[in-house]
């Protein structure tokens, strides 16, 4: 899947990828890869600029560290990190329910308020019976 299928989406990707540990770049990378069943792709080009602007804004903390001759990046969550995680997972199982309300109606979605389904972003429209 290309990188803008996933645009919108990367920073919670990221941000999980990184949930159980510290990782480098092309680890995060595979990481996403692999959890996907190697569905998402991310190219590099997108990937370390939008760790550095994680890091940047609190939600990485990224420390150099030497492999035989080889220095790399390894990024870790902070605290924040976490919670903009928690808050991405919110929003994302909230428009997933909402598209899913919408694209197939015969699954239930758990229309209350308190579960964050579809009812909660306004009020529910029904198709008339045919």
């Amino acid at each position: 899947m290309k990188t803008e299928a996933v645009r919108g989406h990367l920073d919670g990707l990221l941000l999980a990828a990184l949930e159980d540990g510290p990782l480098h770049g092309y680890a995060i990378i595979t990481a996403v890869q692999e959890r996907s069943g190697g569905v998402l792709e991310l190219r590099t080009g997108t990937v370390y600029p939008a760790l550095n602007r994680l890091e940047r804004l609190g939600l990485l903390a990224g420390d150099w560290q030497s492999v035989g001759e080889r220095r790399r990046r390894c990024y870790a969550l902070t605290g924040a990190g976490r919670r903009t995680l928690a808050d991405e997972r919110t929003g994302w199982r909230r428009f997933t329910a909402a598209i899913g309300a919408v694209l197939d109606p015969s699954t239930p979605t758990g229309n209350t308020p308190a579960a964050g389904g579809p009812a909660s972003l306004g009020p529910a429209r029904h198709r008339p019976a045919t």
